[in-house]
């Protein structure tokens, strides 16, 4: 069997990194004017400041939010670019090869790493949810579930035939893992900050 015959170009997938990518991008370039805003003055009152509970000045200015000594929407501005252009890519008939593809996985599982991290922090170190932070932890997630999903069904990523029909039909339901995840977190949220009474 030939690789164009072999090949199934992951249409769905694309779309979705480029909406995903596009929204992401757009809550760190968001994030990104508000840090600058910041540093222009540390008293301004920024948009996504709501309540006491939910506003993105303290996740800005706290260690946290300057991990590797830059402002951590910077990296969203970079990765999310690269997720946005995968998805064009395979949209434009690119076949990656394999190497490629758990590349790509590398980075989302760091991506995912990194917000559950951030996520962690949030809730139990700064005790405030900041709203475009949660933007981008809402799409990390399921980018990280369809790519690491589709590479395990497509037999990029080596699995067995078993496991392989697993990814499959986990990948058919990932809205609704991902919907499992995010009240997962606002459960979370719910026990450690008591948010429904700060709102």
């Amino acid at each position: 069997m030939s690789l164009t015959q072999r090949y199934q170009r992951p249409t769905g997938l694309a779309i979705f990194l480029i909406i995903a990518g596009a929204i992401g991008f757009a809550a760190a370039f968001a994030l990104t004017l508000d840090k600058v805003r910041m540093l222009e003055d540390p008293d301004a009152q920024l948009s996504c400041n709501f309540s006491v509970l939910i506003g993105c000045s303290t996740n800005l200015a706290s260690w946290q939010g300057s991990l590797f000594g830059f402002p951590n929407p910077l990296i969203g501005l970079a990765a999310w670019s690269v997720v946005i252009t995968i998805g064009m890519a395979i949209l434009s008939g690119a076949q990656f090869r394999r190497w490629f593809w758990i590349g790509l996985n590398v980075g989302v599982t760091g991506a995912i790493a990194f917000v559950i991290w951030l996520i962690f922090e949030s809730i139990f170190v700064l005790d405030v949810l900041c709203p475009w932070c949660m933007v981008t932890w809402s799409v990390t997630i399921p980018v990280f579930l369809a790519v690491t999903l589709y590479n395990l069904k497509s037999g990029q990523i080596p699995a067995s035939a078993s496991f392989r029909r697993v990814a499959a039909g986990a990948y058919s339901w990932l809205f609704v893992i991902t919907i499992a995840c995010y009240i997962a977190f606002a459960i979370v949220a719910q026990v450690n900050m008591d948010a429904l009474n700060r709102l």
